[in-house]
């Protein structure tokens, strides 16, 4: 049962951010600290990613665990409006796998940053994270990766 009336729920939801949430405002502070350059929010390109490195062929997504389905600490299924939530989270993932699959036929390669490897108790130091994504874009091999606390 939710605790808050329609309106102050509609309050809470107009509030969360899809992009220039704190996990993408670190991972671009220091990335652009490391030297590195990059677009933001492309909208020629399937999905619109964070994060563009058009020099290195590759992008990275910051993926927040609640609504991308991640498993790990961070993510936990409501337990009202079960359903809903499930259907809805099941698509997110679903795009996510049509998005990426569209950059990588583009010619992109597509790093996986979770909320969790930068948040909570099981993050990772941010010097760690920006180390792996460094090596993603030095890497020309490497492809469709995943940063995560798992």
């Amino acid at each position: 049962m939710d605790n808050l009336t329609s309106e102050q729920r509609s309050l809470n939801m107009s509030r969360i951010r899809g992009r220039d949430t704190k996990p993408e405002l670190q991972l671009r502070k220091g990335l652009h600290a490391l030297g590195y350059r990059f677009r933001l929010h492309v909208h020629n390109l399937p999905g619109r990613p964070d994060l563009v490195f058009p020099r290195y062929s590759a992008v990275i997504q910051v993926n927040g665990c609640f609504w991308h389905g991640h498993d790990c600490h961070l993510f936990k299924m409501p337990t009202s409006r079960h359903e809903f939530w499930a259907a809805k989270i099941a698509a997110n993932k679903e795009r996510d796998k049509r998005t990426n699959l569209a950059l990588s036929n583009e010619g992109w390669r597509v790093l996986t940053v979770w909320e969790c490897s930068l948040k909570g108790v099981k993050r990772q130091p941010l010097s760690e994270v920006l180390d792996c994504c460094g090596r993603f874009l030095r890497d020309d091999a490497v492809d469709a990766a995943v940063i995560s606390s798992l």
